[in-house]
């Protein structure tokens, strides 16, 4: 198989895969360095390089459970509320070998809009997405209303966000989601 072939195969194998289809086995240290160093290599107008990563595991993900409990206690009510909801923010970080808090700390005086950074961010998700699935890694992009509060949970440097959690673990055998995507010719139009 040549390069294409291969980055091909991967990209288009590329799946998310959420905490319930994790297995207790736990992710190399390693692997996870590799990941994040791969997202550092994320293309990025003037090379502002806006990713921030904080990694939770072990003790870290029981305090986000009960963080994430608690926030969806109090600011979720009414018939908004859901048990079931609530169960599943708890267990999520509980069932993955890490969580990954996606942030971001835009360049002072760069100039870009906020957007440039936001893509540059998205795409270093995605070359962690990618080289998760290489090495058989499950992972999913979470952006549930309470990371507008993960100061709360974890040390933000001044002006940095957090855009989401990468959840990660090794997928239990057998478990392999299905996708699909309508005809791309459907989405280009071509200008000769």
């Amino acid at each position: 198989m040549n390069q294409t072939e291969i980055l091909t195969k991967i990209i288009r194998g590329r799946r998310s895969m959420f905490p319930p289809m994790y297995s207790d086995a736990k992710i190399a240290e390693e692997d996870i360095e590799l990941i994040l160093e791969n997202a550092n290599w994320a293309p990025n107008h003037k090379l502002t390089e806006p990713w921030r990563f904080h990694v939770m595991t072990g003790d870290k993900l029981q305090q986000m459970s009960v963080w994430a409990g608690e926030w969806y206690k109090k600011n979720v009510t009414g018939d908004k509320y859901s048990p079931v909801k609530h169960k599943k923010i708890m267990s999520n970080p509980l069932k993955s070998s890490h969580v990954i808090a996606i942030c971001m700390r835009p360049a002072p005086d760069s100039g870009l809009p906020e957007w440039e950074e936001v893509a540059a961010l998205s795409m270093a998700v995605q070359n962690m997405w990618l080289t998760a699935a290489s090495l058989g890694i499950g992972s999913y992009w979470s952006s549930p209303g309470y990371i507008r509060d993960a100061g709360e949970l974890l040390d933000l440097s001044e002006g940095e966000r957090c855009l989401g959690w990468f959840y990660m673990g090794m997928p239990q055998p057998g478990a392999s989601p299905q996708s699909k995507r309508t005809p791309i010719g459907e989405k280009v139009t071509w200008y000769k």
